[in-house]
């Protein structure tokens, strides 16, 4: 090591020739010796120390000037925002000025397609009025050929007549002057029957030009009215269709659903029902009339569906804010006996006392303490369905009570065979256990 020494010295004695530092006291005089090498290393880290001074200068001025282009790019980022917002509500305004004004034309086309219904019921009974007085013509025309033909077989009859009277008394200038006044009367009597027959030309002429231009009006009434009718159609099956899947995923039947509803109260009111027109004239049944009906089927349909949803126990029973949910249906380990064992329902635990709410409309059947279940209240609702609250710490309600949806009829509790505050929930359809999630779920479509 003291060779390396050395020989570092040696080699840097040129650059770094040796220094002596003398210090002189009262007494004595001392010198420090600086050693190339030791020279060597003072300069490398004062030469260090002076880069790291310039590379952190650098270093701040570069953050300095990158936050201010940063602060500028932000800013002209957040006027672009405003910018691009107000153009979104600039273009938010102007869509909803076209709604209203699509709105407006919306009415505007209602109430004149309302005008053009009453005008093409007019226009019907114009053209039947029309073919009576074209009938009427007909007849008429066919009477008067007639009389002329009579006239003139009475004009020969009574020619012959006189003739055969008169005999030869009667000169040929007589005859001729009676002939003559005849050709005239039945000259005048043809004139006025070419006149009422050119009238009634005309005017039969007249009646079919308009029968045409109502049976155009017609058809294009008859293409508007379709257009009507399919986009009720649409909207009605995009009502229905939702409403048919909540009673499908709950286990009831739409058909029953509907003999049910109107079994207990007629679900055509005065608005709904179905159109009829007479049928003494000669207008047959109208395709239009058919659809109208049937969407006011459809209408009294979803007047049906909403009055069965409303009596479906489709409400959660507790506040999903306060409450956890512990147990599915289904099968579970028994937290009591340590067996797997079917759980007919839904747990959900929350402090004592939690108000317990119907979760539908309905008779209370039960409202008393029972093995197992401890206090408990069971509602029956339409539909062969029953809703059991188990577990309660107290009952709000007694048995033959109607509640209604959403109704407190107990809080939250231990008792019975249970480890803790909990609500147990079931749902039963004609005595047989089925998820309550199913109805919850369906009940989330809905309300």
């Amino acid at each position: 090591m003291k060779r390396l020494l050395v020989r570092v010295n040696q080699r840097l004695e040129r650059q770094f020739p040796e220094q002596r530092l003398f210090l002189r006291s009262n007494n004595s005089t001392r010198f420090v010796r600086l050693r190339p090498a030791s020279q060597a290393v003072g300069f490398a880290s004062v030469a260090v120390f002076f880069a790291w001074g310039v590379i952190a200068t650098s270093i701040l001025l570069m953050d300095v000037i990158g936050s201010g282009t940063l602060r500028d790019q932000a800013l002209r980022e957040q006027a672009n925002y405003e910018q691009r917002l107000n153009q979104l509500a600039n273009e938010r305004d102007a869509r909803a000025r076209e709604t209203e004004t699509a709105q407006a034309r919306f009415s505007e086309a209602m109430e004149r397609i309302s005008e053009m219904q009453m005008q093409l019921l007019a226009s019907e009974e114009r053209r039947l009025e029309l073919e009576t007085g074209i009938d009427a013509i007909h007849s008429t025309i066919g009477r008067v050929t007639r009389e002329r033909d009579d006239a003139r077989a009475r004009l020969a009859e009574v020619t012959r007549t006189l003739e055969a009277e008169t005999g030869s008394t009667r000169t040929a200038a007589d005859r001729s002057r009676d002939n003559e006044q005849m050709l005239d009367y039945l000259l005048a009597a043809m004139d006025r029957a070419s006149h009422v027959t050119h009238d009634l030309n005309v005017s039969a002429e007249q009646a079919a030009n308009q029968a045409r231009h109502l049976a155009m009006e017609n058809a294009l009434l008859k293409d508007r009215n379709h257009m009507i009718f399919s986009q009720l159609e649409e909207a009605l099956d995009a009502v229905v269709a939702p409403l048919e899947r909540v009673f499908n995923s709950a286990g009831v039947s739409p058909d029953q659903i509907r003999r049910l509803v109107r079994q207990g109260a007629s679900s055509q009111t005065a608005s709904l029902r179905p159109i009829a027109i007479s049928t003494s004239g000669t207008l047959g049944p109208s395709q239009d009339i058919a659809r109208a009906n049937a969407i006011l089927d459809r209408m009294a349909d979803v007047n049906a569906y909403r009055q069965g949803v409303d009596r479906l126990p489709v409400a959660r029973p507790v506040s999903a804010g306060s409450v956890r949910e512990t147990s599915g249906f289904g099968m579970r380990r028994h937290p009591l006996t340590g067996r797997n064992t079917m759980h007919n329902g839904l747990d959900w635990a929350g402090p004592r006392g939690t108000a317990i709410l119907a979760s539908g409309e309905g008779v209370v059947k039960t409202a008393e303490r029972q093995r197992g279940y401890g206090n408990i209240v069971v509602i029956q609702h339409d539909f062969g369905i029953e809703t059991y609250y188990a577990h309660l710490n107290s009952i709000d309600v007694k048995a033959g009570q109607r509640v209604s949806r959403g109704q407190r009829i107990g809080g939250m509790g231990t008792t019975g065979a249970s480890t803790g505050v909990h609500l147990h929930y079931e749902v039963r359809v004609n005595g047989r256990p089925v998820n309550p999630v199913t109805y919850i779920r369906a009940g989330q479509h809905v309300f």
